[in-house]
């Protein structure tokens, strides 16, 4: 099997953001690779990246002003959701997780991560990554997921938004749509798609992430292209959206993006602070629960 070579996929040097994010800010959307000499990648993970520690992220968040964090599972880790579970454990109090799980996971399973601080299961519909399963198991695994009051996470790209629209509403749980649908910012705010991710996010139980501006936008930094579909859409439905970094930037089109600068981004996202304050505090304190039955000290 052909796969990549490993390579650092964050920027070693990211700036110090000029914006001061509020007390309990949380970054909703980041990953951790490895280490590899302990948390191994999957046989079948054609991407496998350098490593990218729980330290190293902790060190980050510090720097910017990021007190909580929602930790995702990586594709090239497959199913073994030991490295998430490793960095919550370093940071229990502040720290939770989405796993990769198939269709046919037992319960036990399900319980266990629960337990570890894990909070939800994501599905991706990406040409790069392993496909989520089809409608029919979706809504199946979705009733499962109501018993542990997990969420769905749906990363797609912006050609499934329609075709999954009529299914993500009819589920009876909380769902999040990552990287604004994954949108192409040069399409313009007409573009079909996101019409499709305004028309769905009507339902009151999908949330979605304005994180992943570097990837909507088809411009150079500070990705001004992207940022009038992530304020549209906090303006919009301002007590269901989310913000994540997406450290350390996996599969990213080019030279690794600034942190610094995607924080500094939020000024403009964001038209005043109460829409700064839910979009990183209020909204994931919501949906996530950080205290409730939590463990340990950080």
């Amino acid at each position: 099997m052909k796969t990549r070579q490993a390579d650092i996929t964050y920027h070693q040097s990211p700036s110090k953001p000029r914006l001061s994010l509020p007390a309990g800010a949380c970054d909703t959307h980041c990953h951790v690779f490895g280490p590899v000499a302990q948390f191994p990648y999957a046989e079948d993970a054609r991407f496998r990246p350098g490593d990218a520690p729980k330290d190293r992220l902790f060190a980050l968040h510090d720097m910017l002003g990021i007190d909580r964090r929602v930790l995702v599972q990586p594709g090239c880790h497959g199913y073994d959701n030991s490295a998430i579970a490793d960095a919550i454990a370093a940071r229990p109090r502040s720290s939770l997780g989405i796993a990769l799980l198939p269709v046919d996971v037992s319960s036990a399973v399900i319980k266990d991560l629960a337990q570890k601080g894990f909070c939800g299961v994501r599905f991706s519909y990406m040409a790069h990554l392993k496909k989520g399963p089809n409608k029919e198991d979706l809504v199946t695994m979705s009733r499962r997921l109501v018993e542990f009051g997990w969420q769905l996470v749906i990363h797609m790209d912006h050609s499934y938004i329609a075709d999954m629209a009529e299914t993500l509403c009819n589920l009876p749980l909380p769902v999040i749509v990552d990287h604004m649908g994954r949108i192409d910012a040069s399409v313009g705010m007409n573009q079909a798609p996101f019409k499709a991710l305004l028309k769905l996010m009507e339902s009151p139980h999908v949330w979605v992430k304005v994180s992943a501006a570097e990837r909507a936008s088809r411009q150079n930094p500070p990705y001004a292209d992207a940022v009038p579909f992530a304020r549209k859409l906090v303006e919009s439905f301002p007590d269901r959206v989310l913000w994540g970094t997406d450290w350390p930037h996996p599969n990213y089109r080019s030279a690794p993006p600034d942190d610094g600068v995607l924080v500094d981004l939020l000024a403009d996202i964001c038209p005043t602070e109460k829409h700064s304050t839910d979009l990183l505090v209020n909204n994931p304190s919501a949906l996530y629960h950080f205290d409730q039955e939590r463990k340990g000290q950080d």
